[in-house]
């Protein structure tokens, strides 16, 4: 709708630009000045103008791209430090893979944000997302994905070629995920699980270090806990009983009992995975003080007990990701149980 009105704008405006057919309007600080606005969104009064934030294109993308989320791309480095081989060219090696990883991922949420497009839109929190708010057109992300994933294959090709088959499965496996998988209760969680533990499968490939049969078995089972959480806190918000399943997923209303159940329970499989390593004979080869390693399963089951414990008291954020790092309780544990695994390898 178009009609010429003054509008007296307050002062803390400062210039006028337009950004994706939408004018904002700013103004000198100095004061207040009356200007023309031709655009106009229908208000209480007909006659409501059209305010926006400036927006930078750029900035978007890297939003899109989720840089926070590459926090998880640090278990590349668990293969290092658990087989006791850091040394520079380990820890370059892990760097480069996490570089790789880190562009993987991106290219991948970028995919799986414009898939969920509609769903995100209705989100109490994913609606501000680049894509779903409408700061960035889907076709952004549609070409910048591909140029990601090649750009990560590209820098793998400089590294062993186990690291570049694992980027491989870890993109099958993800785009698999975006499109139908997702869909599909428990199924979901556990391919999240595979694909944390990819993470650390390409640190070992990049630096030529073996995995333990342990280290992955304890990964899988961790990190099914970690999952069931965030499907758990999702089933839990969704609005009412006149919605019976979140729109995108595989799970309803009333399924946060059984996720609660069997996401504690994974949980606790993963401890004594854990508790079973911290006995064996193949700690005792790496470990000098292997019997420490018992205090960290304790602050580890700590920590598994306090995350479980903010989801039902619907404490936890939609990531257990963002959880770990923000909450000050969790970040101590969490430098408690590295502490102990340090200690346990050197005293």
């Amino acid at each position: 709708m178009k009609s010429k009105i003054i509008y007296h704008a307050p002062s803390h405006l400062t210039r006028i630009t337009t950004h994706w057919n939408r004018f904002l309007i700013i103004m000198q600080p100095e004061k207040t000045t009356s200007i023309q606005v031709s655009h106009l969104r229908p208000g209480a009064g007909g006659e409501e103008p059209l305010f926006t934030e400036a927006r930078n294109p750029a900035m978007d993308m890297l939003r899109a791209m989720r840089p926070h989320q590459w926090v998880k791309n640090f278990l590349v480095f668990v293969p290092v430090f658990t087989g006791h081989q850091v040394s520079l060219l380990h820890l370059s090696s892990g760097l480069a893979a996490f570089l790789c990883l880190s562009l993987c991922a991106s290219a991948l949420y970028l995919i799986n944000d414009v898939l969920d497009l509609e769903a995100d839109k209705i989100h109490p929190h994913k609606k501000n997302r680049p894509f779903a708010s409408g700061a960035l057109p889907p076709q952004f992300g549609l070409a910048a994905a591909p140029l990601l994933a090649l750009a990560a294959m590209g820098c793998a090709l400089w590294m062993p070629v186990y690291l570049a088959g694992t980027l491989i499965v870890y993109l099958v496996l993800g785009l698999n995920y975006s499109l139908w998988i997702k869909k599909i209760a428990f199924l979901d969680v556990l391919v999240l699980a595979v694909m944390y533990t990819l993470r650390i499968v390409a640190g070992g490939a990049a630096a030529g270090i073996p995995i333990s049969l342990w280290l992955l078995i304890f990964s899988v089972l961790f990190f099914t806990s970690l999952a069931m959480a965030k499907r758990y806190v999702e089933a839990a918000a969704l609005p009412g009983r006149n919605r019976s399943r979140a729109k995108g997923r595989g799970y309803g209303v009333g399924d946060e009992k059984i996720l609660g159940a069997l996401g504690a329970a994974f949980g606790i499989a993963s401890i004594a995975v854990l508790c079973f390593y911290a006995g064996s004979r193949k700690a005792a080869e790496l470990y000098r003080s292997p019997s420490l390693l018992w205090a960290g399963c304790a602050l580890l089951l700590l920590w598994l007990g306090l995350l479980w414990s903010k989801a039902r008291k619907g404490a936890l954020s939609d990531d257990p990701i963002v959880f770990a790092l923000k909450n000050k309780a969790s970040l101590a544990l969490l430098c408690a149980v590295g502490a102990v695994f340090i200690a346990a390898g050197w005293i």
